[in-house]
């Protein structure tokens, strides 16, 4: 069985490719192939996973339907469809297609049998190409930051779910909220989980992601955490979160 995850929350700074960037590594790590779709025109999870040099890319895969736009990476098991600025000006290109809501979609399902896992970073914002991310997806993995505004912008998050659920994919369901740059000495932290396990309920994980310098240094390189640093508190977290993802999943 194969499910497609979309990495959303349209606040920019959130952990949203470190976690796609660890994550995916992590459930690689633990024998489950798996497939990054790099939506975001940033291409940070593409740069992240080492990934410099591609002849094809999400342009090609969605707007010319080319299957050779997946490449390996360094990881056994994890493969990617790369993205870079180029990506940038596709949704205008895209509004063109009178069926732009399903082309993502169409490509995905003729590739995730492949897979067990298909995780797609999206941008930072309600737009066309989240849009899309949502109705490829069976599931939505939302990274929060423990910050003072953490719950600004929720209320539409979860309107746009609603949409994309009521008109295009009725199956769409939250995966989890995983709470990000998390300091357990800090008052602030503390008081935001809070915040956001009323809201959320039980849809939030056990596992919370450590504000971790090693972390944050990592992509820098053009490496996953596990590659750079695997005795980090940053790797041990990404672990125990994808046992939890597997859990929820397969079990």
């Amino acid at each position: 069985m194969s499910v497609v995850i979309t990495v959303f929350n349209q606040k920019g700074g959130v952990g949203k490719s470190t976690t796609v960037i660890n994550l995916s590594s992590a459930l690689a790590l633990r024998g489950k192939k798996t497939l990054v779709v790099d939506m975001d025109p940033q291409g940070n999870s593409t740069s992240g996973l080492g990934v410099y040099e591609f002849k094809n890319m999400i342009y090609d895969f969605v707007i010319d339907e080319k299957i050779d736009s997946i490449y390996k990476t360094s990881f056994n098991k994890l493969d990617i469809i790369p993205s870079n600025g180029e990506f940038a000006g596709v949704e205008i290109e895209l509004a063109r297609y009178e069926d732009w809501q399903f082309k993502l979609k169409k490509m995905i399902d003729k590739v995730k049998d492949n897979y067990d896992f298909v995780i797609l970073d999206s941008p930072p914002s309600l737009g066309i190409l989240s849009m899309m991310s949502l109705i490829a997806s069976d599931k939505i993995l939302i990274p929060v930051q423990c910050e003072y505004y953490a719950l600004e912008g929720v209320s539409q998050l979860m309107d746009t779910i609603a949409l994309v659920r009521d008109n295009f994919n009725p199956n769409l369901s939250i995966l989890g909220v995983v709470m990000c740059m998390y300091d357990g000495r800090n008052n602030l932290s503390n008081q935001v989980v809070e915040e956001v396990k009323k809201f959320f309920k039980d849809k939030v994980f056990k596992t919370f992601i450590p504000r971790n310098v090693r972390l944050a240094e990592a992509p820098s390189f053009g490496m996953n955490i596990f590659d750079y640093d695997n005795k980090s508190r940053g790797a041990r977290a990404y672990t125990e979160l994808a046992k939890e993802v597997i859990g929820e999943i397969y079990e």
